[in-house]
């Protein structure tokens, strides 16, 4: 068996700790584990792409053209941008909430409408899932739980190889303990978000 999770968004949306809970969920699953980061001025809302390959055999760490499994994108942009990294088999799980560049917010660029990503994204696969992570977090708390919300999301995948349980048990261990209870809750929302689909 080997899977493989790719997770694009821009820095400050927690794609790093997301990465970080999926790894160590599969190590303590018993895998073999390869990853790798990307990113450029993540300080700065610059775009960050880990790569995570888990499975039997050892694998590369770097990204592929159109090998992932899952591509969960915290950033509808910053998805579309790595599509090329998915096929049509690939489960696509997509928060809608944009981060919007500094160019967009002095009006120099356009942000392009989330209507038309989604439906770029719908011809390349029919397996796309749209959730509001962010919206999902501030209805368990706390909108900084948007990851919290797209790990339960992954859980959620039919056929995912980890165990719901392994998952939040270890985004739980990674979290301060002031914050366990509205990951909690941000993370049953997102796994409940993509089984009801």
């Amino acid at each position: 068996m080997r899977y493989c999770v790719q997770i694009a968004g821009v820095g400050g949306q927690g794609v790093l700790l997301a990465s970080n809970v999926l790894g160590h969920a599969a190590m303590a699953a018993g895998h073999k584990l390869a990853m790798s980061e990307v990113h450029g001025m993540a300080q700065r809302g610059g775009s960050v792409l880990s790569t995570l390959r888990f499975g039997d055999e050892a694998l590369s760490p770097l990204e592929a053209t159109g090998q992932a499994d899952i591509l969960l994108g915290f950033e509808p942009v910053e998805t579309y941008r790595m599509l090329n990294l998915a096929n049509k088999d690939t489960h696509i799980l997509m928060n809608l909430q944009p981060t919007v560049p500094v160019k967009v917010s002095m009006g120099a660029e356009e942000y392009p409408p989330i209507n038309d990503i989604v439906s770029n994204i719908r011809s390349v696969t029919d397996r796309l899932i749209t959730l509001n992570a962010t919206e999902l977090a501030i209805k368990a708390g706390k909108a900084v739980a948007a990851n919290a919300a797209l790990i339960g999301a992954v859980a959620g995948v039919e056929d995912f190889p980890l165990e719901r349980n392994l998952l939040e048990e270890t985004l739980l261990d990674m979290v301060p303990e002031r914050f366990r209870e509205i990951n909690a809750k941000a993370f049953q929302l997102g796994y409940e978000t993509v089984r009801s689909v």
